[in-house]
């Protein structure tokens, strides 16, 4: 699928790994749609690659609605989703305050889960009205953002690790479901990036972080996840799969 003049929906697109994605994409000729919670960070990032940036909760179901709604109608057939939208905090099970809370585990699936499946599942429903791009019935594509986490958490990541994990196991049965309407679905479990999230932390605690990757002994671009996504749009017979975007790192714990 041609990247040029195709409209692309991206969650959590005023920072981090999907501002990148934005930016990358519309340099190569996308039309580009943000959601986002935080109004001045996605307005930012829209009027900066002049694409549109809706203020929305991903979780809510209304709200995403009238974003897809608003995307229909300014440029027609949505094409792209990327879900970019999540959290991550750290919290231990039994940590010296006493027992994590429920609500704690609740809000990190709420968003990481509940918002993703939301976004995929009303994007899918306006993609599958499109007319076919190809003879093969191709209408569109979605990339949903999960995490090496997934696969070897750490210690205080028990809500983040589940809620990723959830992600890698939608992946493949609404690829297989969603081929009947044409409209492939891929997961990215990116690594250590350079996210606002790390580059918060000290110089040194980056540098051993950095250390822990195999090749390159560096944190991840933020762009490199933007140059990954736009290939899966690119390549048309990506589908159903998890790529780690990671530098061959395997987290152990520590």
């Amino acid at each position: 699928m041609h990247i040029k003049q195709t409209v692309v929906l991206i969650t959590g697109g005023g920072s981090g790994i999907g501002a990148a994605t934005a930016r990358h994409l519309a340099s190569l000729g996308a039309l580009v749609a943000l959601i986002d919670c935080n109004s001045d960070a996605v307005n930012s990032v829209a009027n900066e690659i002049h694409g549109l940036g809706l203020v929305a909760d991903v979780t809510d179901e209304e709200q995403v609605a009238q974003a897809i709604e608003t995307i229909q109608s300014e440029w027609g057939g949505l094409r792209v989703l990327i879900n970019c939208a999540g959290i991550a905090p750290a919290k231990r099970i039994l940590g010296k305050a006493g027992v994590m809370p429920l609500s704690d585990f609740q809000h990190v699936l709420q968003v990481n889960v509940i918002g993703t499946f939301n976004v995929l599942r009303l994007a899918a429903m306006a993609i599958a009205t499109a007319e076919p791009l190809d003879s093969d019935g191709n209408r569109g594509v979605i990339i949903n953002t999960a995490s090496i986490a997934a696969y070897e958490g750490q210690i205080g990541q028990a809500a983040y690790s589940a809620s990723k994990a959830a992600i890698v196991g939608l992946t493949l049965p609404a690829a297989r479901e969603l081929a009947n309407v044409g409209i492939r679905v891929m997961t990215i479990a990116p690594g250590l990036m350079k996210t606002p999230l790390l580059q918060a932390f000290p110089a040194e605690v980056q540098f051993s972080l950095a250390q822990s990757v195999n090749f390159p002994k560096r944190l991840g671009e933020p762009n490199e996840f933007a140059r990954l996504a736009a290939h899966i749009i690119d390549n048309d017979y990506l589908n159903g799969e998890v790529i780690r975007l990671d530098g061959a790192l395997r987290m152990r714990e520590k």
